[in-house]
């Protein structure tokens, strides 16, 4: 349904709409996030081409080193929670939407961070405007959120 929604987002500049605004995340127990021992694994994100996925994991493992926050790289490997990532583009007005789900080992979403990021906007592919500095716009904002998150447990 969320990528149905994403994808309606595609001749619209309206931002995704959320799941269910009346549920509030469920704190977890402060054993399973401490900084430092929790571990996060980002799932292939949904919706982006190949060469920007590629280039947003890079600058997302880049400010993930910088904010102290310790990512598992490999497909399925074990790790306290994984993140779920959802993006749409639009091209004019050129913008990025991106939704990133945090679940734990039963799939239960714990937090939801999203926003949106201007790019130059562009008629055809919404994609080819999207630059590395929205990208790493996008990843700073994530793990900024992130760190937050873990330091609130």
């Amino acid at each position: 349904m969320l990528v149905t929604g994403l994808a309606a987002c595609q001749a619209s500049p309206q931002p995704p709409a959320a799941v269910s605004a009346g549920v509030t995340a469920p704190s977890i127990a402060r054993s399973q996030a401490v900084p430092g021992e929790t571990t996060f694994a980002f799932e292939p994100f949904t919706g982006a081409p190949g060469n920007i996925a590629d280039e947003l994991s890079e600058q997302i493992g880049s400010e993930a080193r910088r904010q102290g926050i310790t990512l598992v790289r490999r497909v399925g490997a074990s790790a306290t929670y994984r993140v779920n990532g959802y993006l749409a583009a639009t091209g004019e007005p050129g913008t990025v939407f991106y939704v990133f789900d945090i679940v734990d080992s039963s799939g239960k979403r714990l937090k939801r961070i999203s926003g949106t990021e201007s790019t130059g906007g562009t008629s055809g592919d919404p994609w080819q405007s999207v630059s590395s500095s929205e990208l790493s716009r996008i990843a700073n904002r994530s793990m900024v959120e992130i760190k937050a998150w873990l330091n609130r447990q």
